[in-house]
């Protein structure tokens, strides 16, 4: 697929010629998607990743669904996988509706000490107005914030992932669309996962 990718073709069509020869099912396509990039794009990505150090007084901002749900997903066991560009990516994902899980604050929580141990500046995160319960998770996000003391800011928007792909910030996500257009990033859902996260069911293409 990546082959296909590099060479121009389509996502949505190199996705289904790749399912189609080797007979993947619908969930198997999805990850086969979520994995693979164009060669050129997984380079351009590469130059502008960040290492932990360079988190130091810097502000951050956060792709909040597309980190949290990487967490959970890793806390509960499901799978996770690591995309040509060394992501990781979760199959969940987000379809109009957030529900927390027994994980949830753990995964807050993380991300809090492990940020401000990193001595991150800041700390913006955003959601997708859409989606339902995102509201909810704002108060949860602001009262564990305010109970350990992350200096956070927490924001819900119709398009978070144009606010993050403009923003001169660190960004955080592993989304692709957004690593494409944004100036600077760190992979923290691979960072946490691999450094805080004893045992993953983690399959790297």
């Amino acid at each position: 697929m990546c082959h296909l990718l590099s060479r121009g073709y389509g996502e949505n069509s190199s996705v289904q010629l790749v399912g189609n020869r080797y007979r993947l099912n619908s969930r198997q396509q999805k990850a086969l998607s979520r994995m693979g990039d164009a060669e050129n794009l997984i380079q351009q990505r590469k130059l502008k990743k960040l290492k932990a150090e360079d988190l130091a007084k810097e502000a951050v901002v956060i792709d909040g669904f597309n980190l949290l749900i990487l967490l959970e997903s890793a806390l509960s066991d499901a799978f996770i996988f690591q995309g040509r560009d060394g992501n990781y990516k979760d199959l969940s994902g987000v379809h109009g509706s957030y529900k927390r899980v027994m994980n949830t604050e753990e995964a807050i929580v993380m991300v809090g000490d492990v940020l401000q141990e990193l001595k991150v500046a800041s700390v913006h995160w955003y959601f997708d107005t859409p989606v339902s319960n995102s509201g909810r998770l704002k108060g949860i996000l602001l009262e564990i914030a305010a109970k350990h003391g992350y200096p956070w800011e927490v924001t819900l928007d119709y398009n978070p992932d144009k606010v993050l792909a403009e923003s001169t910030d660190i960004v955080v996500s592993s989304d692709g669309w957004i690593l494409d257009r944004t100036q600077r990033w760190f992979d923290l859902g691979r960072y946490l996962v691999d450094k805080h996260i004893k045992t993953v069911n983690l399959f790297v293409a």
